[in-house]
């Protein structure tokens, strides 16, 4: 019994020998290196949304004048206002004449996206020109403006060439206005009797009238007389101031 006890404390000691010397014996495996943890890297930021202002200077304008229409923009590729005007550069100003109302609109386009916007010139009809009413010329006036004296050479009555013409001019202007009458004077320079001048001053004031006759106008509406040299227009003694006073008067009756 005891025998069999010692063998078998013997035979558990050479296990547990046996077990240490392997244990001793075998090779350690070192363990595996950390890896460092890689982040990814961040996405890149997005780009900016474009930016754009449109205006106009005036915004109201007459038909036929101009405007002025500016724009500026940001982020961006490519601008383009309608209305006619097209592609433009970023930023920039161009004088416009619509000839109607028009709202123009742009349109900015960027790789961040589009932007828009718009403005509008009111074209507006200005009020007809209304011609001032004609000046009301009266008949004193229009006579004195418009009718004018004929003159004769010494001791003569007959109508000289030059008072041809101021009597013709005389005559369109008096029928434009039938309503006025009128008296013809005859006068005579101071050389001559008191009555011959005045039938010579009768004679020139009656042949006036039948040369104004001649030309249209009607004989009621004129009215003859002779002052022969008693109203001078010149006092002096020549032949200059003379001629001043050998004429036909014209008076507005």
């Amino acid at each position: 019994m005891r025998k069999s006890h010692v063998a078998l404390c013997l035979l558990m000691l050479l296990l547990v020998g046996i077990a240490v010397a392997g244990t001793g014996c075998s090779k350690k495996v070192a363990p595996p290196p950390a890896v460092a943890k890689t982040e990814p890297p961040p996405p890149p930021p997005a780009p900016p949304a474009p930016t754009l202002t449109l205006s106009a200077s005036p915004s109201t304008i007459e038909q036929g004048q101009s405007a002025t229409l500016s724009w500026n923009s940001s982020s961006s590729t490519g601008v383009a206002i309608d209305g006619g005007i097209g592609t433009v550069e970023p930023s920039g100003s161009r004088t416009i004449t619509p000839s109607t109302s028009t709202t123009y609109r742009a349109k900015a386009t960027g790789p961040g996206g589009t932007a828009t916007a718009e403005a509008r010139i009111t074209v507006t009809t200005p009020p007809p020109v209304t011609p001032p009413p004609p000046k009301v010329i009266s008949d004193s006036e229009f006579f004195s403006s418009n009718v004018q004296d004929v003159y004769f050479d010494y001791d003569k009555y007959d109508i000289r060439d030059d008072a041809r013409s101021t009597l013709q001019a005389n005559a369109r202007a008096l029928g434009e206005r039938s309503g006025i009458r009128f008296s013809i004077e005859g006068h005579c320079d101071e050389r001559g009797s008191e009555k011959y001048n005045l039938a010579l001053g009768d004679k020139r004031a009656n042949t006036t009238k039948e040369f104004l006759v001649s030309q249209g106008l009607a004989s009621e509406r004129i009215d003859t007389i002779s002052y022969g040299e008693e109203r001078p227009v010149c006092t002096e003694h020549g032949e200059d101031c003379w001629q001043k006073n050998r004429r036909a008067h014209f008076v507005l009756k």
